[in-house]
This record gives structure tokens, C-alpha cells and sequence, in this order.
């Protein structure tokens, strides 16, 4: 098939997925998988057991952020 013949939305599909893996190219995550030492493990398992959350503001101000 040439490019030529693509519909509109054809094409916008094509660009969309060469974009989407460049990006996952350039962007990807460097720890994917990687697997989790057995202290980080711990403190996953350990904040899923308790309902105190934080809200994204609260994390900012902790972190000195301006959100």
C-alpha cells in the first residue's frame, strides 16, 4: 500500500503510532523490569495496608514545589 492511498484518518492513525513509539523510545522507563529490592517491597505492601493518603498538594509542599 502507498501513502497515497491512505484515508485522512488513515494517516493521522500512522503518525499517531510512529509518535507514540518514539516517545516510548526516548521516554521509556528505565526500571521497567527491574525487580524491587525486598525494603521497597516492604513499604509498598506496608502503605496499601493503611488509608492515610496525601493529596498531590500535600506532596508538593513537602517537596518544595510550586503546583
Amino acid at each position: 500500500m502507498k501513502l497515497s492511498d491512505l484515508t485522512l484518518e488513515e494517516l493521522k492513525e500512522l503518525v499517531k503510532g510512529l509518535v507514540d513509539d518514539r516517545l516510548r523510545e526516548l521516554l521509556g522507563d528505565p526500571d521497567l523490569g527491574t525487580e524491587l529490592g525486598e525494603g521497597v517491597r516492604a513499604r509498598l505492601k506496608a502503605s496499601l495496608t493503611t488509608t492515610e493518603r496525601l493529596t498531590g498538594e500535600d506532596v508538593a509542599e513537602k517537596l518544595g514545589l510550586r503546583w
